[in-house]
């Protein structure tokens, strides 16, 4: 991810988010929070250095103080121009200069502090180094919903990348499939994505036949046969939030167990929907998904949680799986995507990103759920 965030978060919205980010830090007990350049500092300034390098960039956040990026001199002028820079002080370093030292005059000497989970580790020992009596843990980890609740203009970005998805799939299910690499289609579907406004193409799952009892299968050089079952996993980012959605297709008439297999996966999928309200625990979608496919026998076959949050990756917290407490609120997204994997045979997963709203649920994708049949 590089570059700015796209509109129409202006510097106020960067400024809200910061001010946010610094008082629910001091709320868990924290010092500040130090946010190196990933997704959770072009959430909160809207800025991402056009490469990632040795050199140290970390935003430092504190409740009561004001927001400083410390970043090269010569890359200034870039982290300058992002929306969110005029609702912070640039605090920048030379190339000879030890940037440690930079960093730690912003903070409290013994104090503790969240800090990015992508962080560098090189940075993260130069700090400690320089602040010993300082102590640090994940950012994931002490603040987990910090980007989990969305705002309107975020939503709408969302519903957005959602739809285009949708448009992928549409176009997808109208190629021929049978006598083509799994790769081949993988690449259609890269393609489409594309066309219908990603700039990011995080994942193509093509997976055939016996490869779609592997949920995580990378697309490769199986040819798609007549009679083999098909499922289709594809997203990334449009205007810099996530798309996720999987549909799975059979190329020709299925059999008879095959048809049970997915209606049984849409019938868990739906259940897993009509769980999410708000005040629901994330554990509970899970139990919903779990519960339909367990009591059809296909139990030990149900092998991954039923969904994850997405933003401004596609994966992120919460995550609808068992122990995890944290209740539903509304803006907050994430897949609901139960499935079934019968080894050397076939597989079965769909997907759906899906919003909490003030009263239940609202899905980000529209295709058909029903098992479409291609050539």
């Amino acid at each position: 991810m590089t570059g700015t965030a796209p509109a129409p978060f202006t510097a106020d919205d960067y400024r809200a988010r910061m001010t946010r980010a610094a008082r629910e830090a001091a709320e868990v007990g924290l010092s500040g929070l130090l946010v190196a350049p990933g997704p959770d500092l072009v959430w909160l300034t809207g800025y991402a250095p056009t490469a990632v390098t040795e050199r140290l960039t970390v935003l430092v956040l504190a409740a009561g103080r004001e927001p400083v990026l410390v970043v090269p001199t010569l890359e200034a002028p870039d982290a300058a121009k992002a929306a969110g820079a005029t609702a912070l002080t640039l605090r920048d370093w030379t190339d000879g200069k030890d940037p440690y030292a930079v960093a730690a005059a912003l903070l409290e000497a013994g104090g503790r502090f969240g800090i990015s989970d992508n962080a560098w580790a090189m940075h993260l020992l130069g700090l400690q180094k320089a602040l010993p009596a300082a102590s640090y843990a994940s950012l994931t980890q002490v603040l987990p919903m910090l980007r989990a609740v969305k705002d309107t203009a975020e939503l709408e970005l969302m519903a957005a990348a959602g739809a285009a998805a949708d448009r992928a799939f549409e176009e997808i299910r109208g190629v021929s499939f049978a006598g083509r690499r799994e790769k081949e289609v993988a690449a259609d579907l890269a393609g489409l994505l594309r066309r219908f406004g990603h700039s990011q193409v995080d994942f193509t799952i093509v997976a055939s036949g016996p490869n779609g009892a592997d949920p995580h299968h990378e697309a490769g050089d199986r040819v798609i046969e007549h009679g083999d079952m098909v499922v289709l996993d594809f997203g990334g980012l449009k205007d810099g939030y996530g798309s996720d959605t999987t549909r799975t297709v059979h190329v020709g008439e299925p059999g008879e167990e095959e048809r049970r297999v997915h209606d049984l996966v849409r019938e868990a999928q739906e259940a897993a929907f009509r769980a999410v309200r708000p005040g629901v625990a994330c554990q509970e979608i899970d139990r919903a998904a779990r519960a339909v496919i367990a009591d059809a026998g296909y139990g030990p076959y149900f092998i991954h949680r039923t969904g994850h949050g997405i933003g401004v990756t596609t994966h992120e917290p919460p995550y609808m799986i068992e122990g995890e407490e944290q209740p539903l609120v509304p803006g907050m997204c994430f897949s609901v995507e139960p499935g079934v994997y019968l080894p050397g045979r076939f597989g079965v997963r769909i997907e759906d990103i899906v919003t909490v709203t003030e009263d239940g649920g609202r899905r980000l994708n529209d295709t058909t759920r029903e098992l479409v049949i291609v050539d």
